[in-house]
């Protein structure tokens, strides 16, 4: 089965969808170093990365001392702020069963619950400014959080859209007793609309990424990990970058090498090129003697060379780097325009890989040796190397990816990826931030009651988030216009939303909530990284 995976790109691509790894309950010795890569640390507050940084003073600022602040329940992965509400517990979690060691929870929403949620839809589907007083009277509402983040962050409003993602305390005030982020013995089945958890710690990850906190988004990340049987959000796309922005070169090559033999992550273009680069990393390390530095040196132009041939879609990469490649580089066959015409499924991975880590690969040490590699690979090119042929029938087999990768396209908004999205799959489809490109055999605990509605035109948030895509064409969508008429949906579509933020804003900024106070001291330092 094993060698069937090794020549069959599409099961790889599969597999990212539903991995057929082994179980952390495997006794097998690989499985066990595999749970202490991925272990998550206790430490979730990015407020602490920043502190070792720049200093507590440079992070809290000059505020006083306060030993009576406003008080929230103590969370691991939120930060609550004294203008937040009081938390009434609006759903619960519940543990489904418990099999070979393995707790399967899922949350739960309450009967008022799913009447607030029958309201919200209403109000994505109507894009009525006054249906936001719906967040004012549900304060911990999740798809309106993560709805509204969304059109914040798009909107440039990026603290208000951080904000936004109380959606977690919201999750993390509502955990079972048994269930545990760290242990690697609980699951979330993403097949549940309910579970939106996966969701919100990704979106919440992408705001520490930004903000300059990679070693803490790398947690997050690791967090959705936990489950080896499931990567519906696709982190093991993403968990690489994190990894070598973080400087985790040991970890993320330890991961590699546990990992590749059940899932060929050396056939995913992001993991090919980041093992080499955190080689290469290694190698140029002070503390490293010669010998060993050659010896990773060594490796490093191995992989990277393998890399290349395998994925010699290079241009994008050094345009984004801004970089003007050597004529007989761009005048040779193997990297000339022919390379880059790709198959669908690869071409969205390595547009995918290009647009998130081209920064990475601009240090001058690293173009030069990237630039050395270029051309001994084309040397192996005109030598008829076997493995370049060999490189050549592979790439034949990405043909499509699975539905979990264009989901992953979509959350990262990342253009070079974004554009190679397939048309009739994804951006024909109404694209919501609280549960884009839901799973096809999503399990539905409870059904909407039926709607009166008038005619069946897409609502204009669902336009308005398709319009976002590179490949969107509003004269695609379902009903044809005329140019007039299209001209006249987007001005509409620009005052909706516009009129949408105005009330969100108003709305949150007159919401004051007071809470007991409690003893604290927020220059407190022992919050460590272990």
């Amino acid at each position: 089965q094993e060698t069937v995976a090794d020549d069959n790109i599409d099961l790889l691509l599969e597999n990212l969808e539903q991995s057929n790894g082994l179980s952390l309950q495997s006794d097998d010795s690989g499985v066990s170093d595999r749970r202490s890569v991925l272990h998550v640390e206790h430490n979730l507050n990015p407020e602490t990365e920043l502190k070792r940084y720049f200093g507590a003073r440079a992070v809290l600022g000059d505020q006083p001392r306060q030993r009576n602040r406003q008080f929230h329940r103590s969370t691991w992965m939120t930060s609550p702020k004294d203008s937040w509400p009081r938390f009434s517990r609006p759903i619960s979690m519940t543990l489904l069963e418990t099999k070979d060691g393995i707790h399967y929870f899922t949350f739960e929403h309450s009967r008022d619950y799913q009447q607030v949620q029958f309201k919200f839809l209403d109000a994505v589907e109507s894009m009525d400014p006054n249906n936001i007083a719906l967040l004012q009277l549900n304060p911990y509402h999740i798809d309106s959080l993560l709805q509204l983040s969304d059109v914040c962050r798009i909107q440039e409003d990026q603290e208000m859209a951080r904000d936004l993602i109380r959606a977690l305390y919201s999750f993390e005030c509502a955990f079972h007793p048994l269930f545990s982020l760290t242990s690697g013995t609980s699951r979330l089945d993403y097949l549940r609309p309910e579970n939106a958890f996966y969701l919100a710690l990704y979106k919440h990850m992408m705001f520490l990424e930004k903000r300059g906190c990679p070693r803490t988004a790398l947690e997050y990340c690791k967090l959705i990990l936990l489950d080896p049987d499931s990567d519906s959000l696709c982190m093991l796309l993403l968990i690489d970058f994190l990894a070598i922005r973080s400087r985790e070169y040991q970890a993320l090559l330890q991961l590699y090498q546990d990992w590749e033999e059940h899932r060929n992550l050396s056939q995913l273009p992001n993991f090919a090129f980041s093992t080499a680069l955190c080689y290469f990393h290694l190698s140029q390390q002070d503390n490293v003697d010669p010998e060993e530095s050659c010896r990773l040196r060594h490796k490093a132009d191995q992989l990277l060379q393998n890399a290349l041939i395998m994925f010699p879609g290079l241009m994008p990469l050094l345009d984004l780097c801004t970089v003007q490649a050597d004529a007989t580089v761009t005048s040779h066959s193997f990297f000339g325009p022919k390379s880059q015409i790709q198959l669908p499924a690869l071409a969205e991975l390595t547009g995918l890989y290009v647009g998130r880590t081209y920064t990475l690969w601009r240090e001058a040490a690293v173009m030069l040796w990237l630039e050395e590699t270029v051309k001994e690979v084309l040397r192996r090119a005109d030598a008829k190397d076997p493995l370049v042929e060999d490189c050549q029938n592979r790439k034949q087999r990405y043909q499509s990816a699975p539905r979990n990768i264009h989901r992953h396209v979509l959350l990262s908004e990342i253009k070079e990826a974004t554009s190679t999205l397939p048309l009739q799959e994804v951006t024909t489809q109404p694209v919501m931030g609280f549960d884009p490109l839901p799973p096809l055999d999503s399990m539905i605990s409870y059904t909407r009651p039926a709607q009166r509605v008038g005619p069946s035109n897409e609502s204009t948030f669902s336009l308005f988030f398709r319009s976002l895509l590179p490949n969107f064409n509003l004269q695609g969508a379902p009903r044809q216009e005329d140019d007039m008429e299209v001209a006249r949906a987007g001005q509409e579509l620009n005052q909706e939303v516009n009129r949408l933020m105005v009330a969100m804003r108003d709305m949150l900024a007159n919401i004051r909530f007071q809470e007991p106070p409690r003893e604290d001291n927020p220059y407190r330092d022992d919050e460590e990284w272990d």
